[in-house]
């Protein structure tokens, strides 16, 4: 029995194979992608190496990567302690402030940053600002 393929007329194939791999997609929980997107952001690990480890795409752990800077996929406990990544709070009232203060009291440069100061800063916030602004330029 011959069989067509692609439309070609008169070329026969005597022996056709189906590899059958997992049906449909793969559903994954969110703990399972915030927890694959977590070992992609690790030093010295690759998203390409995440991505076979796991038969994914690497465009799928960019995307799930963007989920956790936004907010959609919170890290595990134990992913989260960990030195390579701190916790982002925002608090809407203050950029809502922020817009309506134009001037401020002190502003300070460290490398590309600027940071702006109030009178109500006190020395502890600028000291973490500054060290956050330092690290980030390092």
């Amino acid at each position: 029995m011959g069989v067509q393929l692609g439309g070609s007329m008169g070329v026969g194939v005597s022996r056709l194979e189906v590899i059958e791999g997992p049906s449909g997609r793969r559903r994954r929980t969110k703990a399972e992608r915030a927890r694959i997107a977590a070992e992609s952001m690790m030093p010295g690990v690759t998203v390409t190496e995440v991505a076979r480890k796991h038969g994914t795409t690497r465009w799928q752990i960019y995307d799930w990567r963007k989920q956790i800077r936004k907010g959609n996929l919170m890290l595990p406990e134990n992913l989260a302690a960990l030195p390579f990544f701190a916790e982002l709070v925002v608090d809407d009232r203050a950029a809502a402030a922020s817009a309506v203060v134009t001037s401020c009291d002190l502003e300070i440069l460290v490398g590309d940053v600027v940071i702006r100061a109030g009178s109500g800063a006190d020395e502890g916030q600028l000291t973490r600002a500054i060290r956050a602004a330092r690290a980030a330029a390092s």
